[in-house]
Parts: structure tokens; C-alpha cells; sequence
């Protein structure tokens, strides 16, 4: 049998209506009391109801994480910082997949995250798109990583200058012939991904080189999309002699399809991924580190800090990103 807030009341010597009070944290309650009848209620294991607290503070207790899909490592990484952010405070995540756009949604997203969370973390969601005005509509805290939004904290490294960071890495070691490896959407400006794009086209023209369509192919930001994609470029009849790819994800399959048509990244192609994966280092790949799990936490840190005092004024941070240079890229 579950023990009741009649239980406590009965066990403690007080009312039923005074053990309400104290559960809910009200003043009426004087402090020695309060504390007896918390005491009561854990030696009696006393679980209370979320839904009857929601309702009495106006709290769930539970902050809404919002992100394209929970396969992707990055994501992973994210959701570890803000796991270590949110374990002391004692709240809950609510994770809110988008999916695939052109799915079809009957009901709007962010209507089926209202009141049903106190604050919203977005994760890698263009700021201008419907989801992220939708959400920022709730009159909850929300914040964004990887972009910025109107009326909410904003997380995000340079992904411009970090792309043009690794593409000018291959052009200093000599390479003129840099294909691209993007996700789906690279030249549309509403797009995450297309801050990256600018970044490996701003350093091809400073370095006087011509941006060409063929060597920009599509890889998904997926390991199964990367072989596909370097597929694609190795079948040219010119190939590229290095290839910057947005994620280390389709770099992996870039190195797989490298290696089983007999070439040695880095020796016959040259190649630098993007994020920093676990992975990387034990495939010697060359990527653009970003701080991901920190990312989540910084987020998750405003996001705590707003609920706490609801004048705190919303912010934007920009984190670094650092080249970590492997075997993958060698002198062209």
C-alpha cells in the first residue's frame, strides 16, 4: 500500500492539512515542525504525486530537451553535460525528438511540451525555424545550442570560422583540390550546417581558389553516408587531393571508403573532420574539436539560473573550437 498524506499526518500528531502545507514548501508552516513531518514522510517512504505538485507550485520539476533525432553522437555528448548539470538540482529531462521535417505533425511541437516543462533546452535547431519560434512562446526559459533565437539563451561556437579553419589547413599543406563532404542542406542559408559551408568556401577564395559544384557531395552526417560520399568524389575523373568533411561521423566513412578502394587516408587523401568524436583519435583523424558536453552544460547552467530569478537577462556565449592535427592530412 502507498502511504498517503493522511499516513504522515497520523504518524506525525498534526493535521492532514498541515502536512499538505509542509510537503509544498508553504511559510504557514513553522520551521521545527516542518522538519518533523519531512522526517516522518521519508522514514515512511513517502512518495508524493508530480502532477498534484505541478499543480499546487506551478513547477514540473522538468526541463524540456528538444533535438532532430537522439541518434547522433554530438547529441550524446551534449546530453552528458547536461546530465552532470541537472543530477543536483533535482530535476527531470523530458527528451522531445523533431524527426524528419517533412514528416507529417498533426500537432505543433512545442504545443505538446506545454505545460509540461519549466524550461527548454534546444539542441542543434535553426533559430529561425517554426519549432524554435513556437517554443520560445511558451513564457518558459529557453535556450538554444549551435544557433541563436529572439527571446532565448544562446550556446554556440563559430562554425564559420572553424571551417575555414580546416580548409585552410589542407590549402597550407598544398592541396588546391578540396572536395566537400555536407550533410544535406549546405547552401541553404536557414540551415546549421551552412555557417561551415561559408567557412570552407571563405578560404578557398582568399587562397584564390574556385568553389566547384562537383566536389561538394551530400554524406548524410551519418558513418554510412560518408562512404557514399567519398565514393562519389574518388569515381570523379579528377578526384579531390583532400576532402573537409562537417562531421567526424561521415569522415569515418570517408576513411572506410578510402581504405577499401586501397588508398591511405592522409598519404593518397588528405582529410579533416569536424566535432572532436571519441573516435578520432584512434582513426588518426584530423578534426575541429568543439566542446560539446560543456555546451550542454553552460545551457543548462543559464537555464537554472533563469528559473531561479526570473530578471535574469538572457545571454549569448560563443566557445572555441580548436584544430587538432592527426595522420589524416599530410603536403599535398
Amino acid at each position: 500500500m502507498s502511504v498517503t498524506v493522511r499516513d504522515i499526518a497520523h504518524e506525525a500528531g498534526v493535521s492532514v492539512a498541515t502536512v499538505s502545507r509542509a510537503l509544498r514548501g508553504l511559510d504557514l508552516v513553522k520551521p521545527e515542525t516542518r522538519r518533523h513531518i519531512l522526517d516522518v514522510a521519508d522514514r515512511m517512504n513517502y512518495i508524493g504525486s508530480s502532477a498534484a505538485a505541478a499543480l499546487s507550485t506551478g513547477r514540473t520539476n522538468t526541463i524540456g530537451i528538444v533535438l532532430p533525432s537522439v541518434g547522433r553522437w554530438s547529441f550524446g555528448r551534449m546530453m552528458s553535460g547536461i546530465e552532470r548539470e541537472l543530477r543536483p538540482s533535482g530535476m527531470d529531462m523530458l527528451v522531445h525528438a523533431l524527426g524528419d521535417p517533412s514528416d507529417p505533425h498533426p500537432e505543433p511541437h512545442w504545443q505538446r511540451l506545454a505545460s509540461r516543462v519549466d524550461a527548454i533546452l534546444v539542441m542543434s535547431v535553426a533559430g529561425g525555424s517554426r519549432d524554435v519560434k513556437g517554443l520560445t512562446r511558451l513564457h518558459v526559459p529557453v535556450a538554444v545550442i549551435g544557433t541563436r533565437a529572439k527571446r532565448a539563451t544562446s550556446l554556440l561556437i563559430d562554425d564559420r570560422a572553424g571551417a575555414r579553419t580546416a580548409t585552410e589547413h589542407l590549402i597550407e599543406l598544398g592541396h588546391r583540390r578540396i572536395g566537400l563532404i555536407y550533410g544535406r542542406d549546405h547552401r541553404n542559408p536557414l540551415v546549421l550546417e551552412h555557417p561551415r559551408y561559408l567557412g570552407y568556401v571563405d578560404a578557398l577564395h582568399e587562397a584564390g581558389i574556385r568553389s566547384l559544384r562537383l566536389l561538394e557531395v551530400p554524406g548524410n552526417f551519418t558513418v554510412e553516408g560518408g562512404v557514399k560520399a567519398m565514393n562519389q568524389l574518388m569515381a570523379l575523373r579528377k578526384p579531390p587531393t583532400a576532402v573537409f568533411a562537417m562531421s567526424d561521423e561521415m569522415a569515418f566513412g570517408a576513411i572506410s571508403a578510402m581504405r577499401a578502394a586501397g588508398l591511405r587516408p592522409g598519404w593518397d587523401i588528405s582529410l579533416v573532420g569536424f566535432d572532436g568524436h571519441d573516435m578520432a583519435a584512434l582513426m588518426d583523424l584530423t578534426t575541429v574539436e568543439q566542446p560539446l558536453e560543456e555546451l550542454g552544460a553552460q545551457a543548462t547552467r543559464a537555464l537554472l539560473r533563469r528559473l531561479a530569478d526570473s530578471d535574469t537577462p538572457v545571454q549569448e556565449e560563443v566557445m572555441p573550437t580548436s584544430l587538432v592535427v592527426r595522420g589524416t592530412t599530410r603536403p599535398g
